[in-house]
């Protein structure tokens, strides 16, 4: 199977705008990621697709791989699309720009679900990590998801799922981290269904997945540090590199 990695890079961030090209350390953000995700070795090919020159210059002028969008795209999974339409590949990985601490165990745990008989069956796949900070937990930049007894999943949601109402439970919270796998064909049709209603509510773009009956297999990992969503995000970053 021919496996590559996508990144897409919007400049226009609505929380923290040009977060992707703030310095962290002593390079950017999204060169980061890239550089990150190329070393993984996972990958026949490394991308980054943007509506942004400044990014597109970014990571060209530094020796890696870039393309520009041609139309403007409401999701990262839409721009992907565009992108890889006349590749001939067979599972896409959706790396989100702002994810600077990208490792290779993670992502390889994540294309491990397409191997073997199970794996046929599998269209998208993500990956999760247990939340036990309740700030984050209750917070709505943190995507949640809850899954069934197989690792598929459920729902999606800014709010609290599972919501506690039993006070004796201790219910395992799972942030959702934006990192997808795609078979090809599953990422084309994904952009040939409308928004859907769930999706425009709560502005996840998987959740257009679950109303068309397709489950994404949930790969928990242990560790993807820190999404940049936010200055404050930025700050503990800096702490972590």
């Amino acid at each position: 199977m021919k496996r590559i990695a996508m990144i897409p890079a919007r400049y226009a961030a609505t929380r923290f705008p040009a977060k992707l090209m703030q310095l962290l350390g002593n390079k950017t953000v999204i060169r980061h990621t890239y550089d990150n995700t190329a070393a993984t070795g996972l990958f026949d090919e490394v991308y980054v697709v943007t509506d942004s020159e400044t990014i597109f210059n970014e990571i060209t002028q530094h020796g890696g791989k870039a393309v520009m969008s041609k139309k403007t795209h409401e999701s990262g999974s839409d721009r992907i699309a565009e992108a890889v339409c006349d590749m001939n590949i067979d599972i896409v990985v959706n790396v989100q720009g702002d994810e600077p601490f990208v490792k290779r165990e993670p992502l390889e745990k994540l294309l491990q679900v397409f191997d073997g008989k199970e794996g046929e069956k599998i269209q998208v796949a993500s990956l999760m990590q247990v939340m036990k900070e309740q700030a984050f937990i209750d917070d709505p930049n943190y995507v949640k998801v809850a899954v069934d007894k197989n690792m598929f999943s459920l729902m999606f949601s800014r709010s609290v799922i599972p919501y506690p109402r039993n006070k004796n439970s201790e219910p395992v919270y799972y942030e959702h981290i934006g990192v997808y796998a795609f078979r090809k064909e599953a990422l084309i049709q994904f952009t040939k269904w409308e928004m859907t209603p769930l999706e425009q509510t709560e502005k996840i773009e998987c959740l257009r997945y679950l109303e068309n009956g397709i489950p994404l297999k949930m790969v928990v990992t242990d560790y993807m540090g820190i999404e940049i969503d936010t200055p404050e995000d930025l700050q503990r970053a800096a702490l972590l590199l």
